[in-house]
């Protein structure tokens, strides 16, 4: 095979890889992934808050049913006591003894009266607190979906164009000649990047440096041609 139109097709075969490395950044490098990480990241943050504070509303609820059933047991207790005091035929010490009890009973169902209402009034404030927390949450999973079909079209439109320069690439391989397909491939492996160069002048056009009249021809007589600042291979 002619070495000199094997060699273009490497020089096309490598912008075509270095157009597939591009694409592979750039699909892993979109703004919208470190978007879509801080986004996430607030979400699990407000989902946990979340969580706190209807864990806390739980907790409030069952303290509020506990103290209004204590008052009810208190209201009772304190009626029967109040119908025992009025229905009379106690002595007097007696009726002493059960008016200070009504008086403490009535004094317990004021207090559990107080706190009742304390503890409704705690219980609103956490849930306005709680119907807050759900809208940031669901407001940061809107955002976060917006990301996710925002990064799952990019991709789309990437992975389209990766799969035209992947199907290029195969029709370009069967033209160039194995051993110089092979050491591309290993200079490939090894240093990544760019492995070939066209040779402007004197210039290597991988490494961008300048072959001095004598290192240019020695690098002319060499099959295939190779840069003596880099391994990359040449292309007159």
């Amino acid at each position: 095979m002619d070495e000199m139109p094997t060699l273009a097709d490497l020089l096309d075969l490598q912008e075509v890889d270095s157009a597939i490395d591009r694409l592979l950044d750039q699909r892993q490098s979109l703004p919208e992934l470190e978007q879509y990480k801080a986004a996430h990241a607030e979400s699990v943050r407000l989902g946990s808050e979340l969580d706190v504070l209807e864990a806390r509303h739980r907790e409030l609820t069952l303290q509020v049913d506990k103290t209004e059933g204590e008052l009810v047991i208190a209201e009772e207790k304190l009626g029967q006591q109040e119908r025992r005091l009025y229905a009379g035929g106690m002595s007097a010490r007696e009726t002493e003894n059960m008016r200070m009890d009504v008086e403490n009973l009535r004094g317990q169902k004021a207090r559990q009266e107080d706190e009742v209402l304390e503890l409704l009034d705690q219980r609103e404030l956490l849930e306005a607190s709680v119907e807050q927390a759900k809208a940031a949450v669901e407001s940061s999973a809107r955002t976060e979906q917006a990301l996710e079909r925002k990064i799952a079209e990019e991709w789309r439109q990437i992975d389209a164009e990766l799969a035209r320069k992947e199907a290029r690439k195969s029709d370009m391989i069967p033209g160039i000649d194995d051993d110089l397909l092979e050491l591309y491939n290993q200079l490939r492996a090894s240093r990544g990047g760019v492995v070939v160069g066209a040779l402007d002048g004197r210039t290597c056009g991988a490494c961008h440096m300048e072959l001095s009249a004598s290192e240019h021809h020695e690098v002319l007589k060499q099959s295939p041609p190779r840069c003596i600042h880099c391994p990359a291979i040449l292309v007159p």
